[in-house]
């Protein structure tokens, strides 16, 4: 059981059984009853992907390691993405129905934002909380944001419309969330989600200092930058020899193709 458990790298990770006998030794009988046994018991999860770590296998690590697998994932990329675009980058991820920023990389303009490490918002108020929420299923923004948006509608303030309506424009734009000012009053900004097996596990966003007219010219560099960071947790877990047998799925929420 420890050798199966051991044979995954990250939280990420997802391995179908040739992948696990083949890192463990194990016979594949050996290995399919031991993995029936820790998916009963929680300690991985299985779907139509591979295994994966289940409840149990994470909560030894806690939500502190996911979330430094994902500063480390992300680190170069952002700095990168700075050096190139001249804004201040910033790394979020989804905290229940809050948006909480891991990192912020940037040079003068970065210390004039208010914005912080460590710092959680309304996850519908923010760009990339707006660009994670786009790659949810409805039901699951609603139970995210409902209690918490205004009801009723007020004039300047979001409500579940004028929300799901954003989200569609995202997804129509390719996941890229935009705010220009007609959102917020800090900064222009520009965001895009990381995604992995799981749904949208992060958000970079981009935030210019001088006008919305840089963000139209930075959407292709956050977009390859968010796509490398998922890339960098979903590392092809395949030997050379069973290599074109494991294909990364393309994740789209059910019902996405009807509300585009």
């Amino acid at each position: 059981m420890t050798l199966i458990v051991d044979a995954f790298d990250s939280r990420f990770t997802r391995l179908n059984l040739e992948q696990i006998a083949c890192r463990t030794h194990l016979p594949r009988s050996t290995a399919h009853r031991i993995l029936d046994q820790l998916v009963q018991l929680s300690w991985l999860e299985h779907t139509s992907m591979g295994y994966s770590l289940g409840r149990r296998a994470l909560g030894l690590g806690g939500q502190d390691g996911a979330h430094g697998e994902i500063r480390k994932a992300a680190a170069d990329v952002l700095h990168s993405l700075h050096l190139r675009t001249g804004m201040v980058v910033h790394l979020a991820v989804l905290d229940g129905s809050m948006e909480m920023y891991l990192d912020k990389v940037g040079g003068r303009y970065a210390s004039v934002l208010p914005s912080k490490v460590g710092q959680r918002s309304a996850i519908y108020k923010t760009t990339g909380g707006r660009a994670m929420l786009a790659w949810l299923e409805p039901e699951r923004v609603d139970d995210l944001v409902g209690e918490r948006i205004t009801r009723p509608p007020q004039p300047g303030k979001w409500d579940l419309m004028s929300l799901h309506r954003e989200l569609n424009r995202i997804r129509a734009r390719g996941g890229i969330s935009l705010d220009r000012g007609e959102f917020t009053a800090e900064c222009p900004s520009v965001a895009a989600a990381v995604r992995t097996h799981e749904g949208p596990v992060a958000a970079i966003s981009l935030c210019a200092e001088s006008g919305s007219a840089q963000l139209d010219r930075v959407v292709p560099l956050l977009a390859d930058a968010a796509r490398r960071v998922s890339q960098a947790l979903l590392p092809d877990p395949a030997p050379a020899s069973a290599s074109r047998s494991v294909q990364a799925p393309t994740v789209v929420p059910r019902g996405a193709a009807a509300r585009r």
